[in-house]
């Protein structure tokens, strides 16, 4: 749909559904605390307090609303010193530290500070949050003080903390002492739901319950007292009754039975390289953080704070990211989205049968339709690659069993790539909103501004995308061995005619030769977008071009102006549109790298391979924690300097976190052969800053191995041995 018939400018459509970058959402800068858990999560400054100094995008959030808005501790009325703050090395724990100032307490006597310390944990549970604060005296005297703690909710929907306004609201209840003492905020909102944050106190503080919980303290030298604070995130009719929720020590070791669960279905690395152990221990913890666990199994929600919902492509990229190590989370999200497949037609969601989800929202906001993305399939590429990782998964694993499960979703997906995706019949994937409030563009790119030609100017819709069209070449081949696998002989071989009428349809209209890729995109008159971007590097992976047209695509992407020393930008330098600071035209995405990563280890691409992923990995060591951003800015690496923020990125990201997985796969080249039960690395390579690897609980079927990888410095091969075997399983090295 145009925009004459959207009736939005583009300018106001971006600004509509992208994040407002201010003050009061730029988190990227000072690297917030956060800790996640189902569909809640709590984002907090350095001292475990929300916006106890400012407008900004903290809080603690359950199924997008915020139910604390803000959380300030203070002792005798002032702000402690800090001394730490850390989020525990697998994401259960926030740990803050903290002493007094210099405090008057008496006109003729100070307390020096350093003499109280205070230390608030945190844990987050599914719409709950405890917090345990702890208060001793080093003094050598007596000591009375006054810890307090001002709280305040907002119930904000997660699109109203973006930027997005609102011209009416539901209606806020004033706040209530219930007669167990629970201190309770309530609002109605305009979709009639009443959402509640419930507060439990022990001990039962002094002051105002609405705005200042106070505790007054008396301690002897060496004593200490201890304060611990409930907050339950309700929805719906009130309980007569709410039974107790787990306690602090319970609900921690609860969370982390659940992480070892899922650190015992995937593969565990570690190196010779202790800053590399690192950023994968951090990116590990932070995917384990991100996952829920749903009916269908683990599912990544896509990141922290402005997506933490259920996402399709980030979703199916993610798991295909980490499929070499963790089959276990693409069979959760292939049965998710099969789950919520779109079933009919109905154009405010932009759904279409057969359509693969592209974001699910459970805010007020969603619900009354002021955004779009309650249940929204807006998204071009989510539907090929649903159909991608399934056949990948079962490749992977030999699991037909999950794929006659799933197989009329399958179906169903490619008879929507067959009608609805190829909207004029040419045998290519576009994309044309039929939501007047819907995305505008429809691929991993979804900025207003993402899709232009070289001279600047806009594609018109609708539009194919160059790497939606290896997408869909990859789900009508991978869709073509799963039928010959379960017995459906006639549609393999017509499937995997059409996947070749896409490759060859693609290598005609997309191709430029004088830039060495291929085009950007097709706009609604098919004319090429004559544009260097990364998503030419997608086609990589998919193993759509010709091996000489792989190499200089790969030649073209390594070049200065893609590649600015960290990772390929979104754009090259030089191009119209280009900017290192845009969300799409100029800046680095970790996940896009890794995709790329993929693609140059299928056409064996390793010299290329090698200075990717060095940039990929110098870029988690520049970076607070070893966490990759959802992106940075694309400026070109200077000596001595790190990445540059992009100041409303995601963090942790389940796509970032997942190219440590990616890099790792791309270097090692593993693939599996389940029906011979065998492990292959394909012409495996270490860096230079890699000497040694060990891969541990490596599975295959009921099989696992452990394996230990060296490098040779003398010809830079790579020796395997093989440390522990259990069950039927054989690993293979193919140089």
């Amino acid at each position: 749909m145009d925009d004459e018939g959207a009736g939005l400018p583009r300018a106001e459509e971006e600004s509509g559904w992208s994040v407002a970058a201010t003050a009061a959402t730029a988190l990227a800068l000072y690297r917030p605390r956060t800790l996640k858990n189902g569909p809640s999560f709590v984002v907090l400054d350095h001292f475990g307090d929300a916006q106890a100094i400012g407008s900004t995008a903290e809080g603690l959030f359950h199924d997008d609303t915020r139910f604390v808005s803000r959380l300030s501790l203070r002792v005798a009325g002032m702000r402690p010193l800090l001394l730490s703050s850390a989020v525990s090395a697998d994401n259960t724990v926030l740990t803050v530290n903290m002493t007094n100032p210099d405090l008057a307490v008496a006109p003729d006597r100070k307390l020096p500070r350093d003499t109280i310390h205070v230390e608030r944990q945190m844990v987050l549970g599914a719409g709950l949050l405890r917090e345990r604060i702890s208060v001793r005296n080093f003094g050598d005297a007596h000591l009375s003080t006054e810890i307090s703690l001002s709280i305040a909710t907002d119930f904000a929907d997660i699109f109203e903390v973006r930027g997005q306004k609102r011209t009416r609201r539901g209606e806020r209840r004033a706040p209530e002492v219930r007669p167990n003492g629970d201190l309770v905020f309530a609002y109605r909102g305009l979709d009639e739901v009443e959402r509640r944050t419930r507060l439990r106190f022990d001990p039962t503080p002094q002051g105002s319950p609405a705005r200042d919980n106070r505790w007054p303290v008396e301690l002897e030298p060496g004593g200490y007292v201890v304060i611990e604070v409930t907050t339950l995130c309700e929805s719906g009719p009130e309980a007569a009754e709410v039974p107790a929720p787990p306690a602090f020590d319970a609900l921690l070791a609860g969370i982390r039975n659940w992480g070892d669960v899922r650190e015992r279905q995937r593969a565990g690395v570690i190196s010779s390289n202790q800053a590399f152990n690192d950023w994968f221990a951090r990116s590990a913890s932070d995917l384990a953080m991100l996952t829920t666990e749903t009916e269908a199994g683990p599912f990544p929600y896509a990141g922290i704070p402005w997506f933490s919902c259920p996402f399709g492509r980030d979703s199916l990229i993610t798991a295909i990211q980490c499929l070499w190590a963790d089959p276990e989370l693409a069979r959760g999200v292939l049965r998710y989205h099969a789950k919520l497949q779109a079933t009919e037609l109905d154009p405010a969601r932009d759904a279409e049968p057969g359509k693969i989800l592209h974001e699910s929202r459970s805010g007020e906001m969603a619900a009354l339709r002021e955004v779009p993305f309650g249940r929204y399939y807006g998204s071009v590429d989510s539907t090929p690659l649903f159909v991608v990782l399934a056949a990948q998964y079962a490749e992977r694993t030999g699991d037909l069993a999950l794929i006659r499960e799933i197989w009329p979703h399958i179906v169903a997906a490619l008879g929507w790539i067959e009608r609805h995706g190829d909207i004029d019949g040419d045998g290519l994937l576009e994309y044309d909103r039929q939501s007047l409030n819907g995305l505008v563009n429809q691929g991993w790119k979804d900025s207003w501004d993402s899709v232009f030609h070289a001279d600047g100017k806009l594609a018109d819709a609708p539009i194919a995308l160059i790497e939606v069209q290896a997408y869909g070449e990859a789900a009508w081949r991978g869709a073509g061995r799963l039928a010959k696998a379960l017995g459906h002989e006639d549609e393999s071989a017509l499937w995997t005619d059409r996947a070749d009428a896409l490759r060859a349809r693609v290598e005609e209209a997309f191709w430029v030769e004088e830039l060495s890729t291929y085009a950007l995109a097709l706009d609604g008159e098919k004319r090429p977008c004559r544009v260097r971007s990364s998503n030419a590097g997608h086609a990589l992976l998919t193993g759509l071009p010709s091996p000489d047209r792989a190499r200089r695509i790969a030649q073209t992407l390594m070049t200065p102006e893609s590649f600015c020393g960290w990772g390929i930008r979104t754009i090259a330098e030089g191009e119209s549109r280009y900017n290192p600071m845009s969300y799409h035209n100029g800046s680095v995405w970790p996940h896009d790298n890794g995709l790329i990563a993929l693609g140059m280890k299928r056409y064996g691409l390793n010299a290329q391979l090698e200075r990717l992923l060095t940039g990929i990995y110098d870029s988690a060591l520049a970076v607070d924690m070893y966490r990759l951003p959802e992106l940075f800015c694309g400026f070109p690496r200077r000596h001595g300097e790190g990445p540059t923020a992009y100041p409303v990125a995601c963090l942790p990201q389940a796509w970032a976190a997942a190219t440590v997985y990616a890099s790792l796969g791309a270097m090692l080249g593993v693939s599996f052969r389940p029906e011979e039960g065998v492990i292959r690395f394909v012409r495996p390579f270490l860096p230079s800053w890699l000497e040694e690897l060990r891969i541990e609980n490596l599975r295959l079927g009921a099989a696992t191995v452990d394996v230990r990888l060296r490098r040779h410095d003398t010809d830079g091969g790579v020796s395997l041995n093989v440390l522990r075997r259990r069950g039927q399983v054989e690993v293979a090295v193919i140089t």
